[in-house]
């Protein structure tokens, strides 16, 4: 089929529409004699059958395995430079205590953004001396937390903050280290909603106030000025956008220097990963010799030493050991410009992945019961949810005799699909299961209909019938409600 709205220019008809592309799926992926999927060395059939579907499945050797090579990566290219490297793990991406335990052994901090992120993070073990304390809009409650948690970095995001945060370590007697967000003006090339690092947005603070503003971080005796912090985007296949955007901070680095040691320099995250064959994102360990270069280079420029480096990936660690797993309800073809598109409905939907009606993002789906023969065909893959916009996979090539009942997986889903589930149509979040050498364990519980109803405060209120139901309502009594995946 030719080029069409329908089909995006990138995709391609593949010769075997059962292949997994190992760039997309957890390392070691494949299929056992049957034709079934392997994930962690257990099959995609017996997990369904096990927890249900929707899944979300992690690889566990898989994350690890990447929180490792990337740590390894930026310890190597600081060192090629004469200078040492913190790598934070960005909890935004999905956060949990077994996550936590994962990368807190692999060497890495957590980057946290909100108190229930904070929550999770000290809950699972991490060492509060090595968890950054991000957020646009921390509250004070938030703030004061964070200070009595002993986290060794708070990262200012307003002018306002400053005062917020130095008047919370007075009030509990400590020294509290923290970043001053900038934005250095680097657009990166991603999604609009995805660049984090130009003017026109809510995160940071101007460039041109970064010297200022650092000089009053340093006049607050309960402050420690740890140095600056730029985030310009997700997604991000190259080390160019990285390099720009640390060239224009270390000017204002220097500057600050000048005045007293600036020990650090945070670059953040947003290293991209394939989630189609036709991505080809920059292995992370060019990537971070890229950026370690042009620091070197432009400390050399301003005659400044070159400081301890800090960054802060997140999708690039756990997105590509994920993996989601549907049940297919029905299968329908629909007449489009050139040919046909099956629209394939899974259990699932805009409920457990947000990001392809949020960001318009691509993924890889591939039948995972079982292996065919028959020749691909335009699919999309859709949600069970009452709006037009829920779609799981906008476009792939699938077996053309995709069926009821087949059990479809698609790939690269680690990453913010479970931070972003939620409830639409009273659909329950499904749980995650962790798989390593073929043993599978819950590592966060699904959600049940009894969950939600156990919620809604208004049910308890509401007269109930001889029968256990609502005369408002009609929902069941909520212990009798089993509905939903289980865990």
């Amino acid at each position: 089929m030719a080029s069409t709205e329908a089909v995006p220019g990138w995709l391609r008809v593949p010769d075997d529409a059962n292949a997994l592309a190992p760039e997309v799926w957890p390392a070691g992926a494949h299929r056992d004699a049957a034709g079934r999927l392997v994930v962690g060395g257990a099959t995609a059939t017996s997990l369904a059958e096990r927890y249900g579907t929707p899944l979300y499945v992690v690889d566990e050797a898989d994350a690890r395995a990447r929180a490792a090579r990337i740590r390894t990566a930026f310890e190597r290219a600081a060192a090629s430079v004469g200078t040492t490297v913190t790598v934070y793990y960005a909890g935004k991406a999905f956060l949990s205590g077994a996550i936590v335990r994962w990368v807190s052994e692999a060497g890495l901090g957590v980057d946290v953004a909100t108190g229930g992120e904070l929550a999770v993070a000290l809950a699972g073990g991490a060492d509060p001396a090595r968890i950054g304390f991000h957020g646009n809009n921390k509250s004070i409650a938030e703030i004061e937390r964070g200070v009595a948690a002993g986290v060794g970095s708070i990262i200012i995001d307003s002018e306002a903050e400053i005062e917020r945060v130095a008047d919370a370590a007075a009030c509990a007697g400590r020294i509290q280290p923290v970043r001053l967000r900038v934005n250095s003006g680097v657009h990166a090339s991603t999604h609009e909603f995805l660049a984090t690092a130009h003017e026109d947005q809510k995160f940071g603070v101007s460039l041109e106030r970064a010297v200022e503003l650092g000089i009053r971080i340093r006049a607050h005796a309960s402050l420690d000025f740890l140095g600056l912090h730029c985030h310009i985007g997700s997604q991000i296949f190259d080390s160019a956008g990285f390099a720009e955007s640390a060239e224009r901070l270390l000017a204002a680095h220097a500057e600050l220097a000048r005045l007293a040691p600036v020990p650090e320099l945070n670059l953040g995250g947003g290293f991209g990963i394939a989630y189609t064959s036709a991505d080809e994102p920059t292995p992370i360990e060019e990537i971070a010799r890229g950026i370690a270069e042009a620091v070197a280079a432009a400390c050399r420029s301003h005659g400044v030493p070159v400081p301890r480096l800090a960054f802060e990936p997140g999708r690039s660690i756990i997105g590509p050991a994920g993996v989601t797993l549907y049940t297919v309800g029905t299968v329908k073809p629909v007449p489009i410009e050139g040919g046909w598109r099956h629209y394939v409905s899974v259990d699932g939907g805009m409920s457990d992945n947000l990001r392809t009606a949020l960001y318009g993002a691509d993924y890889t789906a591939r039948i995972a019961s079982r292996v065919s023969d028959a020749p691909p065909a335009l699919m999309r893959i859709v949600g069970k949810h009452c709006e037009s916009g829920d779609i799981v996979v906008d476009a792939d090539y699938l077996p053309h005799d995709i069926e009821p009942g087949d059990v479809v997986a698609v790939a690269a889903t680690g990453a913010y699909c479970w931070s972003l589930a939620n409830n639409y149509n009273h659909v329950p979040r499904p749980p995650v299961v962790a798989v390593r050498d073929g043993v599978a364990r819950v590592i966060v519980r699904g959600e049940t209909e009894s969950d939600l109803l156990a919620r809604d405060a208004g049910l308890d209120a509401a007269p109930r019938d001889a029968g256990g139901a609502s005369a408002a309502s009609g929902h069941t009594d909520a212990s009798e409600s089993a509905g939903g995946p289980t865990a």
